[in-house]
């Protein structure tokens, strides 16, 4: 890797049952920047946060974060799963829940430390869920559980930060706390990858938008994909699809 790229993807291939899921796929993040993974549903974006993250194995390629494999790099990893994706049954308060975020850095069986508990307190405080620490999570609104599951990424302190279509089904105030947060992050130096379904809002707050189907169809500034034909290309979408016209790109 150069400069100052925290997340490089080259080459970089999953199969899954036999299926190619991605194929080929070169993708950077660098620091300070918030990137935007949009596509299809089925077009791979799940699958490839879970490759990062070292869940699911490569077929082909190599994916470098800070100069390490993702089974080394784990513990310097945010991520935050759709909110299905977690169990909000169990029966613990929103502080536990975010202190579970550092169990790649503590192991499964130690009490936290104290470093783990700073870590959890500033987690909780940067998503203004301080006051609701000690609230049973299954007790939470859907926003509430969103940022829960935010506190719970950023209480690794993480390098890269990974987001998996972190605004469905919130309300406008929470997207915009979010939105505002995330950026806040980008300044101090953390990379974010985003897979996303709103589109208008992926152009207008990420520095960069890669446009996935399996393999990267486009990738760069919002502003530098005008082009129609790639839009068409990625989500395999008629002219006169609403795609077009609600991005604001020309026909």
């Amino acid at each position: 890797m150069t400069g100052d790229e925290v997340l490089s993807l080259q080459g970089v291939s999953v199969e899954l049952g036999g299926r190619l899921v991605l194929r080929d796929v070169d993708l950077q993040v660098t620091k300070s920047e918030q990137v935007g993974l949009i596509g299809p549903n089925g077009a791979g974006k799940t699958t490839l946060l879970r490759a990062v993250l070292n869940l699911l194995p490569t077929s082909t390629g190599t994916i470098d974060i800070n100069n390490r494999t993702p089974a080394q790099a784990r513990g310097t990893i945010g991520y935050v799963p759709q909110r299905h994706d977690f169990v909000w049954d169990f029966p613990v308060d929103v502080r536990t829940a975010v202190t579970t975020g550092r169990t790649h850095l503590t192991g499964w069986l130690r009490r936290p430390t104290r470093t783990d508990q700073e870590a959890t307190q500033q987690a909780l405080e940067r998503v203004d869920l301080a006051d609701l620490h000690r609230r049973p999570i299954g007790e939470l609104s859907g926003g509430q559980r969103q940022r829960v599951l935010v506190a719970r990424a950023l209480a690794v302190r993480p390098e890269l930060l990974l987001l998996d279509e972190p605004f469905t089904g919130l309300d406008v105030p929470t997207q915009e706390a979010l939105t505002h947060l995330f950026r806040r992050l980008t300044k101090e130096g953390t990379a974010i990858l985003m897979t996303t379904h709103d589109l208008p809002a992926a152009a207008d707050t990420c520095d960069r938008l890669c446009l996935l189907n399996r393999t990267v169809v486009a990738e760069g500034p919002p502003d530098q994909l005008r082009d129609p034909a790639i839009w068409l290309e990625a989500f395999g979408v008629t002219r006169s699809d609403q795609l077009l016209h609600s991005l604001g790109v020309d026909r």
